[in-house]
């Protein structure tokens, strides 16, 4: 059995346990490429980040793809992923794409605002949108706006914190005031590669089910 059909069965089973094997959801994954994150990208641990998210894509995604976009202090959309072109997508898609600017500072209110972009004007719809966010330290005060705004929208921002800097900002994320719902969660990770799968899947989709009866029970869904 090849390794994404593993980690989809992984995934599976960790969805049937948080009784979510009925969502459609809309899947997006948002990669911090800022300085600080160059050896995960050299070293292939981001291409396995990307691999393990896909296996959730592929089981709750309306079309079984999964969006993707990368920031520093500017911010790129990518070609979405499929089962059939996961293989080498952060050295083909990313790496040795010129036009993609890496390796700079953290900015997270652009790409934010181009998430909420696509998912609420560009392609509407009453499908939720999970979004898994992937940063490694000092995140702007400044992401705050976006998560608030996206409160009334159907976006639930996943932010997982990997190695061991600060993360004093999405530490703070269940006590931000002055959303409609809550719409954000946070955990942290100190080396990703030491994280099984269904650890990994099972922090991923702690919140989510709580979310979703929220947002129902309020009319965003």
């Amino acid at each position: 059995m090849s390794s994404i059909n593993l980690l989809k069965r992984t995934a599976g089973i960790v969805l049937e346990k948080k009784k979510l094997t009925n969502v459609v959801a809309r899947v997006g994954l948002v990669l911090d490429i800022s300085g600080s994150m160059r050896n995960l990208y050299k070293n292939g641990t981001v291409q396995k980040v990307v691999e393990r998210i896909l296996a959730v894509a592929s089981q709750f995604d309306d079309d079984g793809s999964l969006d993707v976009w990368v920031y520093d202090n500017e911010f790129s959309r990518l070609k979405s992923i499929k089962d059939s072109d996961f293989t080498n997508y952060v050295e083909d898609y990313i790496l040795s794409n010129d036009l993609i600017h890496k390796f700079g500072r953290n900015d997270e209110p652009p790409v934010m605002e181009d998430v909420i972009q696509k998912y609420t004007v560009e392609s509407p719809s009453k499908e939720p949108a999970f979004i898994v966010f992937i940063n490694d330290g000092g995140c702007k005060r400044t992401i705050k706006k976006p998560v608030v705004e996206s409160s009334t929208k159907p976006i639930f921002w996943q932010f997982v914190g990997i190695g061991d800097s600060n993360f004093e900002v999405l530490e703070k994320l269940d006590t931000m005031e002055g959303r409609f719902v809550d719409n954000a969660n946070f955990f942290h990770i100190k080396d990703i590669e030491k994280t099984t799968d269904e650890e990994l899947y099972n922090q991923l989709l702690n919140e989510l089910p709580s979310w979703l009866k929220e947002a129902k029970s309020k009319g965003i869904l």
